[in-house]
């Protein structure tokens, strides 16, 4: 019933085929990993543009880490990007180039846990793994009608959810079961009329259809800080690459710290907002002159600002100071 629905409803999306498993594990590979934690519509753009640049494993892990920042930039989760290219280094030197095939072997690889390795085997190698992501999660409850708190029946969740698993094609209801609750068993105004399992929907009708499942509410912290674009005598600007730790580590950016770190310095008046995960961060844009390099910072003229690879935010910042 579901494939049936999948077959005729099914989004066309660029790293996905039908009637089983991929013929190219990477290509999973990559999609998996940009997916985590990011819509569809916005990953398209970035997989296209990374798969031009890195075709096959083999290019992935003879880049440099600093360049697949560079075509990873915008999409965020920089991690992500460190994982992607530490795992293509490893099916490359570990494993002749071939995917493993086995749980066991998969998860030992960087940057995939338990949805992601069930989703890549299902899709790499159509492996009966049953995918228990966000929209899985919810057309599980409303299915069954379980309105306890989802924290608190995870087991059951997970139980049903493989009770469904088809095992003939595991690859197709994948991806099935993903485009349902993208597109029909939606978060808010779901379409039920649509829905191929619309006559055994316990929630179906239900009032409080929207409020399922129940998840505790999280708030967003919120930080300030002073970001400085601080320029030379040669008009070059002042840029640092973040260490291997923390926040975006590994990207350049423009010195900032959440205590001022020049009293002295110009302040434009402008700020500029951008929210993370759990954190809504808050810059003013200050100005500086200064010849010393500091931080194992770098000058570099700024038409060349292009060529490194910058996080969302500061290239928010760069956007916000050039129109002011």
């Amino acid at each position: 019933m579901l494939l049936n629905w999948y077959d005729k409803n099914g989004r066309r999306l660029p790293w996905r085929v039908r009637g089983g498993a991929h013929p190219d594990p990477y290509v999973i590979l990559v999609s998996e990993l940009m997916l985590q934690q990011t819509t569809v519509k916005t990953v398209i753009p970035y997989f296209q543009r990374f798969m031009e640049r890195f075709p096959t494993v083999q290019s992935l892990a003879e880049a440099p880490l600093e360049e697949v920042y560079f075509y990873w930039q915008g999409l965020g989760y920089y991690t992500r990007a460190r994982s992607l290219h530490a795992t293509a280094g490893i099916i490359v030197s570990q494993y002749g180039g071939k995917f493993p095939q086995t749980r066991q072997e998969v998860l030992k690889l960087k940057g995939i846990g338990s949805y992601t390795v069930a989703s890549f085997l299902a899709l790499a190698f159509n492996q009966p793994e049953t995918v228990v992501d966000g929209n899985v999660i919810r057309i599980i409850c409303r299915l069954y009608n379980l309105t306890e708190p989802v924290d608190e029946i995870a087991g059951l969740i997970r139980q049903k959810a493989e009770a469904l698993t088809d095992r003939t094609c595991p690859a197709d209801y994948a991806s099935a079961i993903m485009d349902l609750g993208a597109g029909i068993c939606t978060p808010k105004n779901p379409q039920c009329l649509l829905c191929p399992w619309q006559n055994f929907c316990r929630a179906r009708g239900l009032e409080n259809l929207e409020n399922i499942p129940r998840r505790k509410k999280s708030g967003k912290k919120e930080k300030t800080g002073f970001v400085y674009l601080i320029h030379n005598n040669q008009n070059e600007i002042l840029i640092r690459q973040r260490t291997e730790k923390g926040l975006l580590s590994g990207l350049y950016e423009f010195p900032w710290s959440e205590e001022k770190l020049f009293a002295e310095a110009e302040d434009t008046g402008l700020e500029v907002s951008h929210v993370f995960t759990h954190i809504k961060l808050t810059l003013r844009i200050c100005l500086r002159q200064d010849n010393d390099v500091f931080d194992n910072g770098r000058f570099v003229p700024t038409a060349e600002l292009s060529a490194y690879p910058f996080s969302t935010l500061m290239k928010k910042v760069y956007q916000k100071f050039s129109a002011r």
